[in-house]
C-alpha cells in the first residue's frame, strides 16, 4: 500500500509564447522527437524517455486564475527560475546542432572541475538550456 504513494516524475512544463514553434525548435535543436501537439496548439510534448517535456502557452485562463500568471523574462541579464538541462555523450556536437537550429549561444561547452563538460544556450523564448555530458561516477 505504501508503494502506491511513491510518486513518479511525470513531466516538466515549459511556458512558451508559441507552443508549435517551441516543439519544433526543441525537436531540431536538441534532438527530441515530438510525441504530441494538440490541434489547438496549446499543448505539446516531446519524447524524452521516462519523463515528458511539455509546452503550454505563457498565458492561459485555466492556470493563470488558479496559480497566478507566469512571470516572463524581462532581460537577458536575468534568467528564469527554472533551467532546462540535457545530457549528451557528445556535448560539443549537441551544442553546435542547437546553435545551428536557432538556439542563442551563451557559453560554449567547457570542462568543469566536477568532471562534466557543460555549455549553455537560450531557447527561442529566452529560457536557459544547459547542455552537459553525463557525470562520471567516482
Amino acid at each position: 500500500m505504501a508503494s502506491d504513494l511513491k510518486p513518479a516524475y511525470a513531466y516538466t512544463v515549459v511556458y512558451v509564447k508559441d507552443v508549435a514553434k517551441s516543439v519544433e525548435f526543441y525537436g531540431k535543436a536538441f534532438g527530441y522527437p515530438v510525441r504530441r501537439l494538440d490541434d489547438s496548439h496549446r499543448w505539446g510534448e516531446l519524447e524524452s524517455g521516462q519523463t515528458t517535456i511539455a509546452f503550454t502557452p505563457v498565458h492561459q485562463h485555466e492556470t493563470d486564475d488558479l496559480t497566478g500568471e507566469v512571470q516572463e523574462q524581462k532581460s537577458k541579464t536575468r534568467r528564469n527560475q527554472v533551467e532546462v538541462c540535457f545530457a549528451y555523450a557528445d556535448v560539443d556536437a549537441a551544442y553546435k546542432r542547437a546553435v545551428e537550429n536557432g538556439a542563442e549561444a551563451v557559453c560554449p561547452p567547457e570542462d568543469k572541475a566536477w568532471g562534466q563538460k557543460v555549455g549553455y544556450v537560450r531557447d527561442i523564448d529566452g529560457i536557459v538550456v544547459r547542455m552537459g555530458s553525463f557525470v562520471k561516477s567516482r
